[in-house]
């Protein structure tokens, strides 16, 4: 006889089976494969003992308190190792001590807030199998009542509420942790202090020409002439040099006094001789074209254009601040600084007075 003819003479009844209701289908000859639902529920020994309950509560607050050292620590580094300290770890060899300190204490800090809510999911929170069938996206109203009170049953299964050490540590580990980002925003380079609102130049600096390298007389600057200038005794094999030229970078040109239209601008030229920062207001491009008939000078990044007769002033360009004037005089024949910028070279900043 077939094994179709075999299966036909049985009872379905007969037939192996899954568990029957809400556990599983009936397994039959067209579904021979039926879902045999969830096995039987496994109580964990911290559901039936409270004593391995508490352990494991201690173990997980063990862990998020640990998390908290180490947070501690990852910010202590900073003050404890200097950035040029080297020291020897086996196997990695010669390493910063400082980027030691901090790769091992973060990642403690963070290892240890997983680990303890694993353990506490674990061992813990409820693990009860829940199976629901599928529906439509659209819930119906019974359907949302049903999600909120299941999320509340949840919650309060949690433990959150009476296990008040895992909670308590767990949020004094949370809290801290983000203090790590904090700290690395130091990272981001050194504090400015006042390196934004001062330059090379100070009263008795002379004025050197940037492409003869050799100090500037007047009669050296011609009407209609620009000139590009650097503070005496800073060179191009300084390590320093660029970071430098940015703020300190000088232009000059003579302009007939009686052109001159802002008064300080004449109180602090030479002989019709001004000089300005060469940096751009705007994002700090150099500038580095001049019009001689109309006394403008044009960035060319933004094409902001700025008028050296009348105080740097901006005529046309995204550029918000006049160009800084150098208060210039001449001592023994030669242009000298009287003083530094009266404000801050380059593009506006939030400390701009």
């Amino acid at each position: 006889m077939s094994e179709t003819g075999r299966h036909a003479d049985v009872p379905e009844e007969t037939l192996p089976s899954g568990r029957d209701g809400a556990h599983g289908d009936v397994a039959t000859r067209e579904n021979p494969f039926a879902d045999p639902g969830l096995p039987p529920h496994e109580h964990r020994i911290q559901d039936i003992d409270e004593k391995a309950a508490k352990r494991s509560e201690r173990t997980v607050a063990l862990f998020f308190v640990v998390s908290m050292l180490a947070t501690i620590g990852f910010i202590a580094s900073y003050v404890i190792f200097p950035i040029d300290k080297i020291i020897y770890v086996w196997p990695l060899g010669h390493i910063s001590a400082l980027n030691f300190a901090l790769g091992l204490t973060l990642g403690v800090a963070l290892f240890c807030i997983g680990a303890g809510a694993v353990h506490w999911a674990r061992t813990l929170m409820s693990d009860v199998e829940v199976a629901q069938e599928r529906h439509p996206i659209e819930a119906e109203p019974e359907v949302k009542a049903k999600v909120m009170a299941d999320f509340r049953e949840g919650a309060a299964e949690s433990g959150m509420g009476r296990r008040k050490l895992i909670r308590n540590t767990m949020f004094g580990a949370l809290a801290l942790v983000p203090l790590s980002g904090v700290v690395l925003l130091r990272d981001l380079g050194p504090l400015p202090e006042k390196k934004l609102r001062t330059t090379g130049w100070k009263k008795g600096i002379r004025l050197v020409n940037q492409s003869t390298n050799l100090p500037l007389r007047p009669e050296d600057i011609a009407v209609g002439s620009l000139t590009f200038a650097k503070p005496e005794g800073l060179e191009e094999d300084d390590h320093e040099f660029h970071s430098k030229i940015a703020k300190d970078a000088l232009m000059l040109v003579r302009i007939q006094p009686q052109n001159i239209k802002d008064k300080q601008e004449l109180e602090w030229s030479h002989e019709g001789i001004v000089a300005y920062s060469k940096i751009c207001t705007h994002v700090g491009c150099p500038i580095s074209l001049y019009e001689q008939q109309t006394h403008h000078v044009l960035c060319p990044c933004h094409q902001s254009t700025f008028d050296l007769s009348d105080g740097g002033r901006v005529i046309f360009g995204p550029a918000g601040h006049a160009l800084p004037q150098l208060h210039i005089t001449v001592k023994d024949g030669y242009l000298e600084a009287v003083s530094d910028f009266a404000e801050p070279v380059g593009p506006s900043f939030w400390e701009r007075g």
